[in-house]
């Protein structure tokens, strides 16, 4: 049977637990602030769980069940866990009345009952969810480029500021970050599966912003699936990191510049979703009624991982694992939290 789990050769956490649970606040404290400085935006409070059958949770790639529950008091419809928070901080940002380039950010907690558990992988998703309010005119590749730097300046400083505070994480992060669309990426490498090109090229470069992911390519293969009311297809995209512990890439962020009325509705069409028309939140975008805005989530558990040089997320979050996965990390020394 294959094993859920990578067990690194000699791997020896570099932080013991209580060291890691420290090193893990520090990490959360300061990317937060800088994020937040960087980014102009206000943090704000955020649902765990929304009202079903309004089209405010998120479909992610457009497959994965939600986790719903009834409410004693609320007869009309299911409570639904939240899978991110794209359209809900959308409707936020007009309801608290942000002004262009101004934004918020918030802490986002989901589970998500779908998920393949490994290395990476957890039923227990933590973000920080983060949007903001941009120009129509400011809907461009440039627009998004510009925003992708500063994050990635952020997890700059955060990398210098752990190997201050421990000097044994090394950095490794190189100075500037790689940006390719995914069809140069096919383009590049044809044979590979998707996976295997995002492997590939941030082997490569390090760090890596792979933009326009939704869509089919060339080869009539989607890079990755997307849901079509969030992100525009042609102005998103995903940052990834090398890991050199489990000699792969990881997604650290996904992010992008959201979907306009004209872009709504041709992703719609493309994805045979029409029927969501008639949902409150997309019937306010088509009609105009919403701000512009670029947004992501930026994986809370995934960075702090990759800062301290951890080989499983299961020693950067509590959450709960398999048996099998429970004794292969044990016999790996691999310690969970």
């Amino acid at each position: 049977m294959k094993k859920s789990t990578i067990v690194p050769k000699g791997y020896k956490p570099t932080l013991n637990l209580i060291e890691t649970e420290v090193a893990i606040k520090k990490i959360k404290d300061f990317f937060e602030a800088n994020l937040a400085e960087s980014l102009n935006l206000t943090r704000v409070s955020a649902p765990i769980f929304v009202k079903g059958g309004q089209g405010i949770n998120d479909n992610l790639n457009g497959v994965e069940r939600v986790v719903s529950f009834d409410a004693m008091e609320i007869k009309d419809s299911q409570m639904e866990i939240v899978q991110s928070l794209a359209k809900w901080k959308r409707m936020a940002l007009k309801r608290y009345k942000f002004e262009v380039g101004q934004g918020l950010y918030t802490d986002m907690n989901a589970i998500r009952r779908d998920e393949e558990l490994d290395n990476l992988h957890s039923l227990y998703v933590d973000q920080w969810d983060w949007e903001k309010i941009i120009r129509k005119e400011d809907r461009t590749e440039e627009t998004l480029k510009e925003v992708v730097k500063k994050i990635y300046e952020v997890f700059k400083v955060t990398e210098s500021y752990m190997h201050l505070t421990y000097n044994e994480l090394t950095p490794v992060l190189p100075n500037e970050i790689k940006i390719i669309t995914s069809q140069e990426l096919e383009d590049m490498y044809p044979a590979l599966s998707s996976k295997q090109r995002e492997d590939a090229i941030t082997k490569e470069y390090g760090a890596v912003f792979i933009m326009k992911i939704g869509g089919k390519l060339k080869s009539g293969e989607k890079h990755d699936g997307r849901s079509p009311d969030y992100d525009d297809w042609e102005l998103n995209g995903d940052i990834l990191f090398w890991s050199h512990v489990l000699d792969r890439a990881i997604e650290v962020s996904s992010m992008g510049i959201r979907v306009d009325e004209e872009a709504l509705s041709k992703q719609l069409d493309l994805a045979g979703c029409n029927e969501r028309r008639k949902l409150e939140f997309h019937k306010a975008l088509l009609n105009g009624e919403l701000p512009y805005t670029m947004g992501g989530g930026i994986g809370q558990s995934r960075i702090c991982m990759f800062f301290l040089k951890k080989a499983h997320v299961g020693e950067v979050q509590s959450a709960v694992w398999t048996d099998d996965i429970l004794r292969e990390c044990e016999d790996g020394g691999i310690v969970l939290l």
